[in-house]
């Protein structure tokens, strides 16, 4: 039994294991130890501070501040916890909400070595960040295995610092592939893309690893599906072959993500479009709208055609269409399946950037009031689509909220219909009717899927 046990754990220590179910005790008795000493001197804990400027909850209001004037509160010290793994050549991978507009960044290593580090690429959209160790030495780093290569039930280890009780692994498989935030978005995160996993993730794992049976990097640990704060065996980790990308474009001096420009705007295909189109099954995302420069339409594609997969992996909705696209360098060609009118047909599409002249107008609302210091740009199809708003919405978008629009409660994402019942569709609208217009306020705007309607005062 010793022998056959020690074998086996040298076996595993050696190269990877081919995914099999254990049929002997000694195999049930194997242990994850191996893995996790391969694995763990690259994972380190993370402690950021960000200053955040306080304002009491009613200094807009006219009543309060003839009162007690413009009185401000001292800005306030946030503290977070979270891990982080390192990838080579001092760099660090993270979460963006770990260490986000942090103003001090401290990396602890397992073996307790501290270090500071600096933020060189933060990609909120994707939640990830890339950090540089200052005057660290050369540190184990793990390497980047392929995520599209895992299937639902492989063996997973996730590593982290747990409500900051310091290093913790915890162990568990992959419970699904390509979770899209279809269907919960509210707490997935709608617009990214997935692995799932039972292997518990609690507060503090945000930004770990998550690790395969070789003791290479599969994921991010981001976040968790939860209702009471605690792990519900429900955790999703963003897929290495995105992350891959996103520390490529760090290293060559990138201080955001370049994501490549589809110019297409798609919708999942259902089961009736499935029967309408002659399919056996739903599968794909059917093109509605393709811009005129796009490398789909470069490629041969058209209105009407249904894309089902880049490089034989599938695409089934838009964010899986975006990630797949973000997995490859700029400049390279991926093959594509695709379904038109003439049949089944294939083509290569170059992965490109998004064309100059095409970036969203932004207007940031200096004016006195509840808008003031928020960030807008027109709802367009695109944006839309990446939101998970009906195609035909109209409004605008806030792409960032400071000041006294944070105060008042918006938020990045919210869509603005109209205010004071005028509807806004252009950021001159909005601006338009906030200068002409003081005293009471109600906003009508979308948020998720829901329609909010708030009044203000000031």
């Amino acid at each position: 039994m010793i022998k056959v046990l020690a074998l086996a754990i040298l076996t595993l220590t050696a190269a990877p294991l081919a995914a099999q179910v254990p049929d002997s005790a000694a195999q049930m008795q194997l242990s994850f130890a191996p893995v996790a000493k391969r694995a763990a001197p690259a994972v380190v804990n993370i402690y950021a501070t960000r200053v955040v400027e306080r304002r009491l909850p009613f200094a807009d209001d006219p009543f309060f501040s003839q009162f007690f004037g413009d009185f401000d509160l001292p800005p306030s010290v946030q503290n977070s916890l979270g891990s982080g793994v390192i990838v080579g050549d001092g760099m660090v991978v993270s979460n963006y909400h770990v260490v986000g507009n942090a103003t001090d960044i401290r990396v602890v290593l397992a073996d307790r070595r501290e270090y500071a580090a600096t933020l060189v690429l933060a990609d909120e959209p994707a939640d990830l960040a890339v950090l540089r160790l200052e005057n660290a030495p050369p540190l184990p780093a793990l390497d980047l295995a392929d995520s599209d290569a895992i299937e639902v039930g492989d063996l997973v280890l996730a590593i982290g610092n747990p409500f900051g009780v310091g290093q913790t692994v915890s162990s568990g498989i992959v419970s699904g592939l390509a979770r899209t935030g279809q269907g919960g978005a509210a707490l997935m995160g709608g617009g990214r893309y997935f692995i799932q996993t039972d292997a518990p993730i609690n507060p503090g794992n945000s930004g770990g690893a998550l690790v395969d049976m070789s003791g290479k990097l599969l994921g991010i640990n981001t976040q968790i599906v939860t209702r009471s704060g605690g792990s519900n065996g429900i955790g999703f980790a963003i897929p290495a072959n995105l992350v891959k990308q996103v520390v490529a474009q760090a290293a060559a001096g990138n201080d955001r993500f370049e994501r490549p420009w589809s110019g297409l705007e798609v919708q999942q295909v259902d089961a009736t479009m499935a029967e309408a189109l002659g399919l056996d099954r739903p599968m794909g995302v059917i093109i509605r709208r393709l811009h005129e420069n796009s490398p789909f339409a470069a490629a041969g594609l058209t209105t009407g055609d249904v894309l089902v997969a880049i490089e034989d992996q599938p695409v089934n909705a838009a964010a899986e269409l975006d990630f797949r696209l973000a997995t490859f360098p700029m400049g390279e060609t991926v093959s594509v399946r695709y379904l038109s009118a003439d049949g089944w047909g294939g083509a290569r599409v170059s992965i490109v950037p998004q064309p100059e002249g095409l970036e969203p107008d932004l207007d940031t609302i200096t004016i006195d009031g509840p808008f003031q210091g928020m960030t807008v740009t027109a709802l367009t199809p695109e944006i839309a689509n990446s939101l998970r708003a009906p195609a035909d919405l109209r409004g605008v978008v806030i792409v960032d909220a400071q000041g006294r629009a944070a105060n008042a409660g918006f938020q990045r994402g919210d869509i603005l219909l109209s205010v004071n019942r005028i509807s806004v569709t252009t950021p001159d609208d909005l601006e338009n009717v906030v200068r002409g217009q003081s005293g009471w306020w109600r906003v009508d705007f979308m948020r998720g899927n829901r329609r909010v309607t708030a009044r203000f005062n000031g």
